[in-house]
């Protein structure tokens, strides 16, 4: 796969190196010539293509072969520039899959299909689902949103009183627009079928719409 990253900093570098290590190939793209430089010199990340130009404009964005990448990441420390990067992807380059960076989380709103995200990631919320997820027993907490928040990532660790504990998955009566994609039990990661029987303590991972969110939450927290 080919992917263009765009924005050499900190966070962009380590998912260069992540990328490359997993046999992709890499381009970063870097306004900034001395971070590049010094970047290229020092071979970090290992295989990874520099390019030094302002990704915000179509003619230099060009310059790293946009029109041929599978993947772009706007990963940059400013909002309004993963956003220009975003659309100029989707709409100049047709790249399938778009994902961005989001700074701050007051402006994920803004990160959808009509500026050509595809999916939005925002550190604080998903930091802050995380510690949810740690200390919440018994309600559902929301991981990640994609397709500017039209589906949802979400996790429901099951209590004693839950009204889904000692069902299979078959008879509970998900939404249509929901699906249980995984259930971790003691440690274990179990791929569930039909006849997967749900226990207290289990952590049940859904991918639900906003519409379908309150009835999964009936089914399986009651």
């Amino acid at each position: 796969m080919r992917v263009v990253i765009a924005g050499g900093g900190n966070v962009g570098a380590f998912i260069a190196d992540d990328l490359i290590k997993a046999g992709h190939d890499v381009t970063v793209v870097e306004i900034d010539g001395k971070r590049a430089r010094a970047a290229q010199a020092q071979g970090e990340p290992a295989g990874a293509i520099w390019v030094v130009a302002d990704a915000c404009e179509v003619s230099e964005f060009a310059k790293a072969g946009v029109d041929r990448a599978d993947v772009v990441a706007a990963v940059t420390g400013d909002d309004e520039d993963n956003l220009v990067i975003s659309l100029l992807a989707k709409q100049e380059f047709a790249v399938p899959r778009v994902v961005a960076r989001v700074n701050n989380p007051k402006n994920e709103w803004m990160f959808n299909e009509m500026w050509g995200v595809d999916v939005s990631v925002s550190t604080p919320h998903l930091l802050t689902a995380l510690v949810e997820e740690a200390v919440s027993v018994g309600s559902l907490v929301r991981l990640l949103s994609f397709e500017g928040g039209r589906a949802r990532l979400s996790e429901a660790t099951l209590t004693e009183s839950s009204p889904a504990q000692g069902h299979d998955l078959a008879e509970l009566g998900f939404p249509r627009d929901s699906s249980v994609v995984a259930i971790i039990r003691e440690d274990h990661v179990i791929v569930p079928r039909g006849d997967t029987v749900l226990r207290a303590g289990d952590e049940v991972l859904m991918l639900t719409t906003p519409e379908a969110e309150a009835a999964v939450v009936q089914v399986l927290l009651g």
